[in-house]
C-alpha cells in the first residue's frame, strides 16, 4: 500500500467545526484547497452541529477527543505502558487539583496522535483552553504552535487558568493578529515577542454577496446583523432611528441577530415607537442574510467598548456587507478604520453618539450616488484585503516560516522569501489613502 502522506501541521480547536465560528471552517477548507495536508482535532464534540451546517467531507476528518472521564482513563493507560513523556508525568503528579488540569490530559491524548503522524506544529484560534493545551504538547512532546488572536480572548483574557496570555505568547512560534490594531496593541503590551506577532486578516469567501442585479427596498433599508450584546452598539442605532423618524426622513431599519439585549432592545423600540420602523428579525440563514443585503441602502454597525473592555476588532459583518457593495457606517473601535475608511468606503462616527450616527445615515440616504461610489469602493477593498485565499496563503507562508511544519506546502525557498516581505511590512499598504477626518460629521 502506498504511504500516507505526512501531514503538514495540526489544528487544535476547542469546538470544531462550530457554527458560530464559521470562518474557521473556511480557513481549514481553504488551505486544504491549496493543497495543504492537515491534521483536526476538536476538544469539544460538535459531530452532531457539523452534521447540521458542514459538508461530510469536513466533519468526518475530524477527530474528536473522548469526554472528560474516559480521556482520563485512556492517559492513566499510556502512563501506566510509559508511553508518555516524562515531564507530562511529572507535570500530571505536581499538577493537583488546578482548574486547568484537563489541558494535562487534552495534550497527552493529542501528542500521542501528533507523535504517530509525525506531525511538529499545531495552531489553534483564540488565546484561550485550546492554545493551553497546545502549549503543553509544546512542553511534553516538542512540537512547535502559533494561535490566532482574535477579541476579548487578548483584550479580555481568561485569568482562571494558571497559563496566562503573556506565557502563551512568549513561548509561541508565531503569534497571528486578525488586525492591523491588535497586532500593534500586541507588539505594544509583549515588545520582547513582537518580532514573532504578524497581521492575517480573516478570510471570506466574498463571492456569494455581491448580488447580480440590487434589489432596493422602499423606503431605504439600513440593515445591522450580530448578535444582540452591548458592543455592537444597536441601543445607538435604535436611537439614531428615532432622529431619523423624527426628521421624517423615509427609511426602515432590520436588525438581523438574537442574544441577551432582545428584550431591552425590543423595549426600546416601544419606548420610542419605532414599530413601524424598526424590526428586530431574529437570526436568519446566510441567504435570507444576503437577499437583505441586496435589498439594502447602507449597513450600520455603530460598535462600542464594553465596561469591561470587550470589544468587536474585525467584525465579519462588516466584510460582508463590503462585499455586497454597501456603504458601511460604523464607528472607529478597534480594527474597524481597516475595513470602513472615512469617506471611501463608509463613515465612521464617535461612539455612542446617536446624533452623529443620525447625520451621517441622513447624508448618506440623501444622496445615493455617493452612497454607490462607497459601496463599489468597499467592495475593491474586500477583495484587496479579505478574500480567503489570499488570506490562506499569507497564513500558511507564515507557518511554514516559523514554525516546524512538514513539507512544507510551498518550497522553502519561496516561503522564506514570502515571509521576509512580510516582515518587512506586516500591513502592505494598498492605494487606499486615509481620509482626512476621522470620523463624520
Amino acid at each position: 500500500m502506498p504511504a500516507v502522506p505526512t501531514p503538514h501541521f495540526a489544528y487544535v480547536f476547542e469546538r470544531f467545526p462550530s457554527f458560530t465560528q464559521t470562518f474557521c471552517a473556511r480557513e481549514v477548507l481553504e488551505l486544504q484547497r491549496q493543497g495543504t495536508r492537515l491534521l483536526l482535532f476538536s476538544i469539544r464534540d460538535t459531530r452532531r452541529e457539523a452534521l447540521q451546517h458542514f459538508p461530510a467531507s469536513l466533519a468526518n476528518q475530524v477527530i474528536t477527543l473522548p469526554p472528560p472521564d474516559a480521556l482520563a482513563r485512556e492517559v492513566e493507560a499510556l502512563k501506566q505502558q510509559h508511553l508518555l513523556p516524562q515531564p507530562l508525568v511529572l507535570a500530571l503528579r505536581h499538577w493537583g487539583q488546578k482548574p486547568d488540569k484537563a489541558r494535562l490530559y487534552e495534550a497527552a491524548w493529542i501528542g500521542q496522535k501528533l507523535r504517530a503522524a509525525r506531525v511538529h506544529h499545531v495552531h489553534t484560534h483564540f488565546a484561550g483552553l485550546a492554545a493551553r493545551t497546545a502549549w503543553w504538547i509544546r512542553h511534553t512532546y516538542g512540537p512547535s504552535y502559533s494561535f490566532t488572536g482574535h477579541a476579548n480572548d487578548l483584550f479580555c483574557p481568561d485569568d482562571s487558568s494558571d497559563l496566562k496570555l503573556p506565557r502563551l505568547i512568549a513561548d509561541a512560534a508565531a503569534i497571528i493578529a486578525v488586525s492591523d490594531y491588535s497586532a500593534h496593541w500586541l507588539r505594544l503590551h509583549h515588545p520582547a515577542s513582537a518580532a514573532r506577532i504578524h497581521r492575517v486578516y480573516n478570510g471570506l469567501d466574498l463571492d456569494p454577496f455581491l448580488p447580480p442585479a440590487p434589489s432596493p427596498a422602499s423606503p431605504p433599508l439600513l440593515l445591522s446583523v450580530g448578535r444582540l450584546i452591548e458592543k455592537k452598539g444597536f441601543a445607538d442605532l435604535i436611537d439614531a432611528c428615532a432622529l431619523l423618524r423624527d426628521q421624517a426622513i423615509p427609511f426602515q431599519c432590520r436588525i438581523v441577530g438574537d442574544g441577551p439585549l432582545h428584550l431591552d432592545l425590543a423595549a426600546r423600540i416601544a419606548a420610542a415607537n419605532l414599530h413601524s420602523h424598526v424590526a428586530l428579525t431574529g437570526p436568519l440563514p446566510q441567504p435570507d442574510i444576503i437577499r437583505l443585503l441586496a435589498q439594502a441602502a447602507l449597513f450600520v454597525l455603530p460598535c462600542v467598548t464594553e465596561a469591561t473592555g470587550g470589544r468587536d476588532v474585525l467584525p465579519t459583518v462588516l466584510m460582508e456587507a463590503m462585499a455586497a457593495a454597501l456603504p458601511c457606517v460604523s464607528t472607529p473601535i478597534a480594527g474597524v478604520p481597516e475595513m470602513v475608511l472615512p469617506g471611501q468606503t463608509g463613515l465612521l462616527v464617535p461612539p455612542r453618539d446617536p446624533a452623529a450616527l443620525a447625520a451621517a445615515l441622513a447624508s448618506l440616504l440623501a444622496d445615493p450616488p455617493a452612497a454607490r461610489r462607497l459601496g463599489q469602493a468597499g467592495l475593491a477593498l474586500a477583495h484587496a484585503r479579505f478574500a480567503k485565499a489570499a488570506t490562506a496563503a499569507q497564513l500558511r507562508l507564515l507557518l511554514t516560516a516559523f514554525g516546524r511544519l512538514n513539507g512544507p506546502p510551498l518550497s522553502w525557498a519561496l516561503a522564506a522569501a514570502h515571509a521576509r516581505r512580510l516582515l518587512r511590512s506586516a500591513a502592505p499598504p494598498l492605494r487606499f489613502t486615509p481620509a482626512k477626518t476621522a470620523v463624520f460629521p
